[in-house]
């Protein structure tokens, strides 16, 4: 599935470069796979992880950033509460492998 913070963050630069094909990609992307929401219990969890990385001198982002891959990660991490399997595939492994299976998505099968 595709969480609405990572459907984001790759929309907004699509739409500033013109990428019109690329959009259309993403929007099939979305419907094949589905959207996990990145609303109410996802950033409660995302604020517990973001403090915790802090306080133990690990931030993921400048302290006034939105930090999404914190809420990538906290979309991942109530998924596996649930008994699922998740994995993130990123070019990013150092920062969500904190919280969660991440992997760079070229290893992954």
């Amino acid at each position: 599935m595709v969480p609405e913070i990572t459907d984001y963050e790759v929309r907004r630069e699509l739409i500033r470069a013109g990428k019109v094909k690329g959009i259309a990609r993403l929007n099939e992307l979305g419907h094949l796979l589905g959207l996990i929401s990145s609303g109410g219990p996802v950033l409660r969890e995302a604020a517990e992880l973001w403090a915790r990385a802090r306080l133990d001198g690990y931030p993921t982002a400048a302290d006034k950033a939105l930090d999404a891959d914190v809420i990538l990660a906290a979309t991942a991490v109530l998924i596996t509460r649930e008994g699922r399997e998740v994995v993130i595939a990123t070019g990013n492994v150092g920062h969500l492998a904190r919280f969660t299976d991440a992997r760079l998505w070229k290893e992954i099968d």
